[in-house]
C-alpha cells in the first residue's frame, strides 16, 4: 500500500478501516493503538520529529481513555536543577545497588503530591512567565521559562494534526480496535498551556534517575522530564476541531 499523502487520501482509506469493525491490536502496550491504526493506513512508522504523512501529525487515542501522552520533555531552566532536586526530594531505590536517591513523582498545579517517605511535597505553581517547582515550604527556585515551553510545544505541535478516537477491549496482546471517528484538529493555541495546568489538565513528570556503572555510576540522570496531557484533552491545546469521518 502507498504512502498517505493528502487528507481526502486519508478519508477514503480511514473510511475502509472503521468498515472493518473490531481488529485485533498489531502491538501490545500503551503504543498498540497507534501501530495498529499505522499498519492499516499504510503509513510507515517513524520516531523522526515531523509530520506521519503529507503535512499532518496522526494521533490516536482510546475513547475515554485516562492514559497520558508527552507533549514534550524538558529539564527546569535552573542550572543543575535535576541534581538538586534528586538530592534535596529524592530517595533510595531498590533497582539500583547503592543507596544514592532517585526523583520519580508526577506533578500537578492542584494539590501536593506525597515524594515516597521522605515527608516532603511537591506541586507545580504558574506564574505569569514561570512556572515553578513548590515544595511543603513555598515556591523554590527552580523553574521553567513559559515562553522557552510555548516555543517548543508551537514547534512539536505547529502542525495541524489528525486525531483518531477508538473504542477498545481486551488488555495486552489481545486487546482490539475499533476505530470509530477522526477529526481534523489545528491551530495551536500556546496561550493554552497555562490554563491548562492550573486546571490540573497538563501533568509534569520528574524521571530523574542515577548512572549504572561507568565513570558516571550514582551521579544525576535525567530520563526525560515530561509535560503530559491526558489522550482525551489534548485537543484542548487547539483552536479548531473538526469532524472528517
Amino acid at each position: 500500500m502507498e504512502q498517505v499523502l493528502t487528507l481526502e487520501e486519508f478519508v477514503a482509506r480511514f473510511q475502509k478501516v472503521k468498515n472493518l469493525g473490531w481488529i485485533a491490536t498489531h502491538r501490545s502496550g500503551q503504543t498498540g493503538i497507534g501501530k495498529t491504526l499505522e499498519d492499516l493506513l499504510g503509513i510507515v512508522e517513524n520516531n523522526i520529529q515531523g509530520p506521519d504523512f503529507g503535512e499532518y501529525e496522526l494521533k490516536s487515542a482510546r475513547r475515554n481513555s485516562s492514559s497520558m501522552l508527552t507533549l514534550i520533555t524538558k529539564s527546569p531552566d535552573t542550572r543543575r536543577a535535576n541534581t538538586v532536586l534528586r538530592l534535596e526530594y529524592g530517595y533510595a531505590s531498590g533497582a539500583y545497588g547503592n543507596d544514592e536517591k532517585v526523583l520519580h513523582s508526577t506533578l500537578n498545579a492542584i494539590s501536593f503530591t506525597p515524594i515516597a517517605n521522605t515527608g516532603h511535597r511537591l506541586k507545580v505553581t504558574p506564574t505569569k512567565d514561570k512556572i515553578y517547582i513548590e515544595d511543603e515550604n513555598g515556591l523554590t527556585d527552580i523553574y521553567w521559562s513559559i515562553n522557552v515551553l510555548e516555543r517548543q510545544m508551537t514547534k512539536k505541535l505547529g502542525t495541524k494534526f489528525i486525531y483518531v478516537k477508538a473504542n477498545s477491549r481486551g488488555n495486552g496482546e489481545r486487546e482490539e480496535f475499533y476505530f470509530e471517528s477522526a477529526y481534523l484538529v489545528e491551530g495551536f493555541n500556546a496561550e493554552k498551556i497555562i490554563d491548562l495546568l492550573r486546571t490540573g489538565s497538563i501533568y509534569v513528570d520528574l524521571r530523574i534517575g542515577q548512572y549504572h556503572g561507568g565513570a558516571n555510576e550514582g551521579k544525576t540522570h535525567d530520563h526525560g522530564t515530561g509535560f503530559r496531557i491526558k489522550e482525551k484533552d489534548q485537543a484542548a491545546l487547539f483552536d479548531k476541531i473538526t469532524k472528517i469521518v
